[in-house]
């Protein structure tokens, strides 16, 4: 059987949907998808990783100096630990 004819102004309306929906799709994987929303996780989690480290390392070498870690005692090690554990997980935010 053969097709019928389209009227111009009703393929026009088509393609215009079509681009439309096209545009619609590309805008929102630009929305979603952007690479630079998340800058600030970076440096944060660098921050945690080496704040944790250091920290283990000041309570092991210097804790009979410092007042507040002598008190802690091993606690130290938990919140040094608590830090680097922090920084993995907001390696897992980072895009």
């Amino acid at each position: 059987m053969p097709e019928s004819r389209v009227r111009p102004e009703a393929a026009q309306k088509k393609k215009l949907r079509r681009h439309e929906q096209v545009a619609d799709v590309q805008r929102e994987k630009e929305r979603v998808g952007r690479p630079g929303e998340r800058r600030w996780v970076p440096p944060l989690f660098i921050t945690c990783l080496l704040l944790g480290v250091a920290w283990i390392v000041v309570a092991n070498v210097a804790v009979a100096s410092i007042p507040f870690m002598v008190a802690l005692g091993q606690w130290n090690i938990l919140i040094g630990m608590i830090l680097i554990a922090l920084s993995f997980v907001l390696m897992t935010l980072w895009k």
